[in-house]
């Protein structure tokens, strides 16, 4: 199995010339480098005018293995091949190396990059990926594999320390200035070609994008912003922002985010990849991003929801404190609903990691997640009524599923006798991992040693704690029966709030595509769209038609009406009709894969019909040109049980209305031109 890793962006706050020389000083053999006991150059060449310089090495590493390993594989060291490229005109260094031993069972490859800092010319970065495939190494499979990881652990933490090391002994030596390379004809000095070898201290040595992302993501800023984390955990997350960054065109959730899903699925790539496009897609649909700024509380909660932000805990993270005993549960969901009520319960979540981010910045240090105190005083069998506990559950698959690693603490405190019976009922909703972050005191218990003290400061102790601290949370009470809605009128509440979102939702089968109408009047409008994929691959397609393929409802838009029948899947070209005849295709196909968003644009250039399909594809047998006939059919037959989803939403804009916005466009991208221009105009008036 491949395993790929990558490290995050380090940053010399030393020129690339100065950041060379001290490279240089590590070979042909560095004693800061214990197992890299010899290297010799097979081959060196420097361009004609000395601007770039190429060396292949052959390395030999004494590999920290059992002596038994070592036995059974007949080898004393571990030889590399490595190529490097000096390019001094770019001020770029690249290095790939892979094995020669045993290169027929196990394949290792490594591309490290110096290059210039993006943002600071003074300033070097160091990019380093690795890859490592195991094919069969005498049984030692697994052993093997630890081996690689531990010496990659180890260089990623110490190659920055060599080079550092050697660059405070060219200062202590009085060489604090290296000259930028010049072509020959304006420099005087000959220019000395650089000797060069990438760390062979890496068993697994792996490449680095050349291109530094933006914004870096370096180890100061993983230490300073996202906290202590292991190498492969760095690679995680540095590769699935990657991944990101490809597949959501730009729109990329915050690294801290990111890592949340990462830890709630112990970095297991593929699991947490899954459950964050989930989880964005869900945040999309919802306009989740924005619920702090369009969600105003009804009167109803800001009275009685006996919850609120209580400054924060000895770790600097924000402390929410919830009176649930004081909660009339009953009350809040016959006044408001569910949807409400979780609308509520989000916007405190997204408030917590407003939060979090803040006390970051205050503290100097990561704080990604907040504590919660629970006060059970007055729990009582009321607070089990059945609707209650079932908008309960609701609320915590959703934070679970949405906000993962965001509690760091959940305090319970003066658990009554009825608490076991809760607890029971809800228990299995929540992740174990969040259940191990339960500290759970029943009566007074919290105020002796290791209770309350050991995690709140004294001073902020709530009063209704026993605590001086003046506590700005609601104290509740039984909320008015007049306030009570009827079961229709909060029916009616909770599907507006769950259906109040510009985008639809649509499956898609195999030989079942959806399509939507759109009708043109005026020649030269602009069909726009935005869609992700949240299950499955799809191709996506325009056609246009002179007539409307079938008869369907139109809602009153205006001239640029959009048409859809009702229905969750939909189909509207008749398979009578023929592609090239009754309509054409305006687009090349879009082949989407899942988790992807796509936007996109089309000027209609004829009036009538436009169809936008959305059609099951199938990557794994597109890919198998060869595939024999028994095989065709048994992968039909497994396709045909799968669908995809995509959630979509489409706009139409006027002629008139597009040349605005592109005129708008135009004059913000050429605003430096303009201003510029009038500079120059107002210095021919002075002169």
């Amino acid at each position: 199995m491949v395993q790929k890793y990558q490290s995050p962006v380090r940053v010399y706050k030393h020129p690339f010339e100065l950041v060379m020389a001290a490279y240089e000083r590590r070979f042909p053999t560095c004693h800061l480098i214990p197992i890299f006991v010899a290297s010799d150059v097979v081959s060196e060449e420097t361009s004609e005018d000395g601007s770039i310089t190429k060396v292949e090495r052959r390395c030999a590493l004494d590999v920290d293995a059992p002596r038994l390993l070592k036995r059974i594989a007949g080898v004393d060291y571990v030889y590399f091949t490595q190529r490097n490229t000096l390019n001094r005109k770019e001020r770029t260094l690249h290095i790939e190396s892979h094995n020669e031993t045993f290169s027929n069972r196990v394949i290792i490859h490594e591309t490290c990059c110096y290059s210039v800092h993006p943002e600071n010319e003074d300033w070097t970065c160091f990019e380093q990926t690795a890859s490592l495939d195991i094919k069969s190494f005498f049984g030692f499979e697994s052993t093997v594999e630890k081996i690689a990881m531990k010496q990659y652990a180890g260089s990623i933490k110490k190659g920055k320390e060599i080079i550092e090391y050697y660059l405070k002994e060219l200062e202590d030596e009085g060489i604090t200035h290296m000259p930028r390379w010049l072509p020959s004809s304006q420099t005087t000095a000959p220019v000395r070609p650089t000797s060069l070898c990438t760390s062979p201290c890496v068993f697994l040595a792996l490449p680095v994008s050349p291109v530094v992302p933006t914004p870096i993501l370096d180890a100061d800023y993983i230490k300073r912003y996202l906290g202590d984390l292991t190498p492969l955990q760095e690679s995680c997350l540095i590769r699935l922002r990657k991944w990101l960054q490809e597949t959501h065109k730009g729109k990329i959730p915050k690294d801290e985010h990111i890592l949340r899903f990462l830890r709630a699925r112990d970095f297991n790539m593929d699991k947490a990849r899954e459950i964050l496009c989930q989880s964005l897609t869900w945040r999309k649909q919802h306009q989740v991003d924005y619920l702090l700024e369009t969600w105003t509380s009804p009167q109803v909660l800001q009275d009685f929801y006996t919850g609120g932000w209580h400054h924060h805990d000895r770790d600097g993270r924000p402390l929410y404190i919830l009176r649930l005993g004081h909660m009339d549960t009953k009350g809040l969901v016959r006044a408001l609903g569910e949807e409400s009520l979780l609308r509520h319960v989000l916007s405190i979540n997204e408030e917590g990691l407003r939060r979090c981010e803040e006390n970051t910045k205050v503290f100097g240090r990561p704080i990604s997640c907040w504590t919660c105190l629970v006060d059970l005083e007055g729990l009582n069998m009321r607070h089990l009524w059945r609707p209650g506990v079932k908008a309960l559950l609701r609320i915590i698959e959703v934070v679970e599923a949405n906000y993962p690693e965001t509690l760091g603490r959940l305090l319970i405190l003066r658990a009554p006798r009825v608490f076991p019976v809760l607890w029971t009922l809800v228990s299995p909703f929540i992740d174990e991992n969040t259940r191990k972050k339960f500290l759970i005191y029943a009566g007074n218990d919290y105020q002796g040693p290791g209770g309350l003290v050991d995690y709140i400061d004294k001073e902020i102790i709530p009063d209704f704690l026993g605590g001086e601290c003046m506590c700005e949370v609601p104290e509740g009470g039984l909320i008015p029966k007049s306030m009570y809605r009827t079961p229709e009128e909060l029916e009616s509440e909770d599907v507006r709030l769950w259906t109040e979102t510009i985008y639809q939702s649509s499956s898609i089968f195999k030989g079942a595509p959806h399509e939507i109408l759109i009708e043109i009047i005026d020649a030269s409008s602009v069909i726009t769209w935005d869609f992700d994929v949240c299950k499955g691959d799809v191709v996506f397609n325009i056609y246009h038609s002179k007539r409307a393929p079938q008869p369907a409802r139109k809602d009153p838009l205006g001239a640029h009406g959009i048409t859809s029948p009702v229905g969750n899947n939909v189909q509207l070209i008749d398979k009578s009709w023929t592609l090239g005849q009754d309509y054409s295709m305006v687009e090349s196909p879009l082949t989407c894969k899942e988790g992807e968003s796509v936007q996109g644009s089309h000027i209609t250039r004829w009036p009538g019909f436009y169809i936008l399909q959305w059609k099951f594809v199938n990557m794994a047998a597109c890919a198998a040109t060869n595939m024999p006939r028994v095989d065709d059919v048994l992968a039909t037959l497994q396709v045909s049980s799968h669908k995809c989803k995509v959630m979509y939403y489409t706009e139409v804009l006027g002629s008139a209305d597009f040349r605005c916005v592109l005129l708008l466009l135009i004059f913000v991208k050429s605003a430096p031109l303009f201003s510029l221009l009038s500079s120059f105009s107002f210095l021919q008036h002075l002169a």
